[in-house]
């Protein structure tokens, strides 16, 4: 059978919703723009794709034209800021990379909206065609850049040595990072390298989300990905051995950035955990089919598991919505005692976060007779579960620790708590006088089509809020710019 699975969720729309709290966006005019004690002259931004301007799942030119550093940089000219350069990617690539002409593991194609002809689902994220895929290092870009935001980098791989050499892309696991490649200045060097050379009189670090992201986004499979969470530890040394090199010049000024909690972005937000509607007799029907897991899990009581966890597992359905069922693999495997059909399953509850991919197969057929997340259960890549999910903030809060420290140790540099912000945006979203956004996936405005990336004009709410930070620590004017002349989520 087949459920219809809360698709008002993707009845998608494109129109921003003006709500929650704010700030104006029309500056102080009575002011020039004035740097402060901030040396505009020669800004570099390092990071990750958050900072590349990375959206709609993958990098590509409209999106690096709209990155907060580039909107950041065009604000700062009003201040004695200097040219900002961006490693670009050609107009017409749609974000895949080829090398050899092979194509790349882990570089997509951006998303955009289609027409599905389902009233019910008026348009859904579909890969864009036709796809024309950018040849890693043909042409060879040349530099300096000043935006040093390298999708997929984690913090310890700032400092890696031959991070761009086309070479290490065929290693295992690769040593260079495809994106990197396209712009390093020397195949020998770290981003910090090529940050460091151009003497940076200011700059913004906004590193660490990939340490924890990676391992989150497939649901903490490690058949998927083989991704893990950087310890701490490793975390802090790269980052404070960073921060100490970009602050050496005793001019430099510098924000550093938090990093978010994976709950506040529509990619583990949007997907409700009990997202099976049912009549009582479907709900009837199903729990026959249920009956001899949950007798056999019971009889293991006492032995192999707990009673908290035989009611952990117990799986039921009503009237109403029911949350899906999932497979969790902190669940005893009860297989050797009782059969294949004693698989590690169990209900999702409101701690579990179901992945936004997932949106798809909830309710479909699972090839095998079988209905996803209901007598199929959801697989490990398609749920960050509540354990997983605690260890990923675990790590996420000694992150942030370890960032906050360093801006208060150092009055060059500023923080700016994009953490949260993103959570009061998650909660009440937030106006800007001119217009608003949330949080709400592919209709609130300021998330991109894969949920995880802000939109343009996300970018530039973030520009705004930074621009705050750096007015309030370095007593700059920077005029904000108007998310309203930037873009959202678009239509093929």
């Amino acid at each position: 059978m087949r459920f219809l699975i809360q698709k008002s969720l993707f009845g998608l729309a494109v129109a921003a919703l003006i709500v929650g709290c704010g700030t104006d966006i029309s500056g102080n005019s009575s002011e020039d723009p004035d740097s402060g004690s901030a040396d505009f002259s020669t800004f570099v931004a390092i990071g990750d794709s958050l900072t590349a301007g990375y959206k709609d799942s993958a990098l590509y030119r409209d999106g690096q034209k709209d990155s907060f550093p580039a909107i950041l940089a065009q604000q700062f000219a009003l201040a004695g800021g200097g040219a900002f350069t961006q490693p670009l990617m050609p107009v017409s690539a749609t974000g895949s990379l080829t090398i050899a002409a092979n194509p790349i593991p882990g570089t997509n194609d951006r998303l955009v909206l289609v027409p599905t002809g389902d009233p019910d689902l008026p348009a859904a994220p579909v890969a864009i065609t036709p796809a024309v895929a950018t040849e890693v290092g043909v042409p060879p870009l040349v530099g300096p850049f000043n935006n040093l935001g390298v999708p997929a980098a984690k913090s310890f791989h700032v400092l890696a040595a031959n991070y761009g050499d086309p070479v290490g892309l065929g290693m295992m696991p690769p040593t260079a990072n495809p994106f990197f490649v396209r712009f390093a200045g020397a195949a020998v060097n770290s981003i910090e390298d090529d940050a460091l050379a151009q003497a940076p009189t200011f700059f913004t670090l906004w590193l660490g989300n990939n340490d924890v992201l990676l391992y989150a986004i497939d649901g903490a499979d490690p058949t998927v990905s083989n991704e893990s969470i950087t310890p701490p530890a490793t975390f802090a040394g790269a980052f404070n051995i960073l921060v100490g090199n970009l602050t050496a010049a005793p001019a430099t000024r510098g924000v550093l950035i938090n990093i978010p909690d994976v709950r506040s972005i529509p990619y583990f937000n949007t997907v409700p955990y009990n997202a099976i509607p049912l009549d009582q007799a479907t709900a009837d029907f199903i729990n026959t089919q249920f009956t001899l897991y949950n007798l056999g899990v019971q009889s293991r009581v006492g032995m192999e598991i707990t009673q908290v966890e035989a009611d952990q597992r117990f799986i039921s359905f009503s009237e109403g919505q029911n949350p899906v069922v999932i497979l969790d693999k902190d669940l005893t495997d009860l297989t050797g005692v009782l059969g294949a059909a004693a698989v590690s399953m169990r209900q999702a509850t409101p701690n579990d976060l179901v992945v936004l991919p997932a949106s798809s197969k909830i309710g479909e057929d699972d090839g095998m007779g079988g209905t996803w997340g209901v007598s199929a259960p959801l697989l490990d890549r398609d749920v960050l579960t509540e354990n997983e999910a605690d260890e990923v903030e675990v790590a996420r809060l000694a992150y942030n620790v370890t960032i906050k420290a360093a801006a208060d140790a150092d009055p060059n540099l500023a923080f700016f708590d994009v953490a949260g912000f993103l959570i009061e945006l998650n909660e009440n979203g937030f106006s800007y006088g001119s217009g608003g956004v949330s949080s709400t996936f592919a209709q609130g405005g300021a998330f991109s089509l894969d949920g995880i990336h802000p939109t343009a004009r996300g970018y530039a709410v973030i520009a705004n809020q930074i621009m705050q930070v750096i007015e309030n620590a370095f007593g700059a004017n920077l005029p904000p710019v108007d998310p309203n002349q930037y873009t959202t989520v678009f239509y093929q």
